[in-house]
């Protein structure tokens, strides 16, 4: 069974250099931007069918997304990512060896490692990803950090 909360160990001789961790801030955000363009959607969709209360799509959506934010929070705040000096460690037992990456990407809060086999990765509710993703960068390519 996944664990996002299960620690992936590390390899003899290998040396942690960050951790990166979602942000609250961040996840609120998020939230509340899907909360906000959920309720239009719903209101305008409610709106244009002829619906006698419109209004209730807003309410509808932010009290649907507010719930499933607030039982997810635990879980999402409880993952991390690990940089050591030979890869990515994630959560649930995932390493991504540096050698594989082939892209670093941000996607709104989030940075996106796509490996060179196509397998995707997101390191979700980040304060700062784009900060992120230029320390993975920087680690790739620095000398004797893309070791197979």
């Amino acid at each position: 069974m996944f664990d996002p909360k299960a620690e992936t160990p590390l390899e003899e001789g290998e040396t942690v250099r960050l951790r990166f961790q979602g942000d609250r801030a961040a996840y609120i955000k998020a939230h509340v931007v899907i909360a906000v363009l959920a309720g239009i959607g719903a209101t305008g969709l409610l709106a244009l069918t002829g619906n006698p209360y419109p209004w209730a799509g807003i309410v509808a959506a932010v009290l649907a997304i507010g719930v499933r934010g607030a039982f997810l929070m635990g879980d999402e705040m409880g993952a991390s990512w690990t940089l050591t000096d030979r890869a990515l460690l994630g959560p649930g037992g995932q390493r991504v060896r540096l050698s594989s990456i082939a892209k670093v990407r941000v996607i709104g809060a989030a940075t996106q490692v796509i490996t060179l086999g196509g397998d995707k990765h997101l390191i979700k509710f980040l304060a700062d990803p784009a900060g992120v993703k230029a320390r993975i960068d920087a680690a790739r390519t620095a000398p004797g950090g893309a070791e197979a």
